[in-house]
């Protein structure tokens, strides 16, 4: 009998969501997630929304409630059309280009904008909030063109769609199907919200869509990481390189946490390997002086600085990610809208907490460290396919023919595959220029500096498919190689890795088209397919959040 997939329930209150968290259940990692409001976040909701009754009948301006919206908040209107002025602030926003925001960027932007509603400071009703979890939980997603927001104030463009949405207004994807809003949320059981005052602007003036294109970055640039470590352990073996640039004693004596993890892993995936050698290894080879002045050694006692310095390289992604995520944690559980509501004090007060600065400064960083990357797996790959430098592989890793052979010299291997890496590397490094720099001033000098943080982390999004493309090629080329040496004297792990991708590309005994293999594999390293293989088990995203599985709906 089939088991019911496995649901699991995750309560948010705002204030200890994780990026990694958001990241699995955007890509429903493990299957379905319940989200819902804990109910220390729903008192505090009601009571922030208490506070704004009072204040509304007091009939002073409240910013967005009863004023207008930026440059326009000198113009107050009576209580009585508040609602209308919220549902106005969505409509006249509805203005975005470009493609539609993937899925997952979709989901994570609801959880972030939902977890930063549950602090309950944003005087929007709980169930405002709940309806939109339960369009996360049904597969109800706001179709959000990518482009239009200038990450202050927050996202006001992209999230318009998400509130759209739920007023029942335009289209929406339904479990994968795209349909008008209003039909998908009454087939789901729901009729749509009627917007109070102020909950247009709590659920748009925020930074949720730029963290949710943020937080996905980051978990793809962890598992880009991983892959550099695993190229680089195969590129020992495809070369017979010096594992002992790999000994701990020399990251202990520089250690930067990230490069001494990068080292570690290498010399795991490494462990048992016959086909890497190490210093050692090598003096017991060399040839003596003997009493000569001068001697050519028959092997390079150290290899070039694409394979020996690559921890240190690997480490400054793992680093820049480590203090990234921390401050990605911190914007998940902030209140980015305004005004804010302070429920102890009965106060009201005004504030750009929609800055998404910190979010594009991560970014910026990260995609940097990231396209360094693609640098040092497409330098590794141009060692691999040279015969000047590949330790007596054949030349672009064709297969060895005789002279008298009647293909001899028809084929050219994966000569093409490293003009390709070339390219992809290139472009990814083009891409690498900080975003957040360019601050533009718009609405009528109200918003005058602003944090293109939205912009950084939809280039840190692009940087890690490029960075992926490059990976599996190089990755190909190095399952190649192993072949030519001989799989059974590769690594256990190694050895793993190379049945997998097995699995989605033969060995290249003659010329081929090989696009559909590089697809194959980036998704072999997207998915984590690669890292379990080599036996590097998932994470549990969820290991420090308020959650709970059960089996079925």
């Amino acid at each position: 009998m089939a088991h019911a997939p496995t649901v699991r329930h995750l309560e948010i209150d705002g204030t200890d969501l994780s990026p990694r968290a958001v990241a699995a259940v955007a890509r429903r990692d493990g299957g379905r997630t319940r989200v819902v409001l804990g109910d220390a976040a729903v008192k505090r909701m009601h009571a922030s929304v208490g506070l704004k009754e009072t204040l509304l009948a007091q009939e002073i301006p409240i910013y967005a409630v009863t004023t207008g919206f930026g440059d326009s908040c000198g113009r107050q209107i009576s209580p009585d059309k508040a609602y209308e002025l919220q549902r106005n602030l969505v409509r006249y926003h509805l203005n975005g280009v470009g493609p539609a925001a993937v899925p997952a960027v979709a989901r994570a932007a609801m959880l972030i904008r939902a977890n930063a509603l549950a602090r309950g400071v944003s005087a929007i009703r709980p169930e405002a909030v709940s309806m939109l979890l339960q369009c996360l939980e049904r597969d109800v997603l706001p179709l959000i063109p990518e482009r239009g927001s200038v990450g202050a104030s927050g996202d006001l463009v992209p999230l318009c769609y998400l509130a759209a949405a739920l007023i029942g207004e335009g289209q929406v994807l339904h479990r994968g199907t795209v349909r008008p809003a209003l039909d998908a949320l009454r087939d789901e059981g729901m009729e749509p919200l009627r917007l109070a005052p102020k909950e247009g602007i709590a659920l748009v003036n925020g930074t949720a869509f730029a963290t949710a294109y943020a937080v996905l970055a980051a978990a793809d640039a962890r598992e880009l990481a991983f892959t550099a470590e695993l190229a680089t352990a195969m590129t020992l073996e495809a070369l017979h390189g010096n594992a002992s640039a790999l000994h701990p004693f020399i990251h202990e004596n520089k250690p930067h946490p990230g490069q001494v993890r990068a080292a570690a892993t290498v010399r795991t995936l490494l462990s048992g390997s016959r086909l890497a050698t190490s210093f050692d290894d090598i003096l017991m080879r060399r040839r003596r002086l003997a009493g000569r002045g001068y001697l050519q050694l028959s092997e390079r006692i150290q290899d070039k600085y694409s394979v020996r310095c690559a921890p240190q390289i690997i480490g400054i992604v793992h680093d820049t990610l480590d203090w990234a995520e921390d401050w990605l944690g911190t914007e998940i559980n902030s209140a980015s809208d305004n005004p804010l509501f302070d429920v102890e004090e009965s106060g009201l007060h005004l504030g750009g907490n929609f800055y998404a600065g910190h979010v594009g400064q991560a970014m910026d960083s990260l995609k940097t460290a990231v396209a360094n990357l693609a640098n040092l797996l497409d330098r590794q790959l141009a060692l691999v396919v040279d015969e000047k430098f590949n330790e007596g592989l054949p030349p672009n890793l064709v297969v060895p023919r005789g002279g008298d052979d009647p293909e001899a010299g028809l084929h050219h291997g994966f000569k093409g595959m490293q003009i390709a890496a070339s390219a992809v590397t290139a472009e990814a490094l083009k891409q690498t220029g900080p975003a957040s720099v360019f601050s533009r001033s718009t609405e009528s000098h109200n918003q005058d500096i602003v944090s293109m943080g939205t912009i950084s982390a939809r280039d840190a999004r692009t940087v890690n498919g490029l960075v992926r493309d490059v990976a599996a090629i190089h990755l190909l080329a190095l399952a190649q190689a192993i072949e030519l040496r001989g799989v059974d004297r590769a690594a256990p792990a190694v050895r793993a890795v190379h049945a997998l991708i097995r699995e989605h590309s033969a060995f290249v005994s003659h010329d081929r088209r090989l696009d559909e293999d590089i697809a194959a594999v980036s998704r072999l390293i997207e998915t984590g397919a690669l890292r379990r293989a080599a036996g590097f088990a998932d994470d549990d995203p969820f290991q420090d959040e308020h959650s709970t599985a059960w089996g079925g709906a």
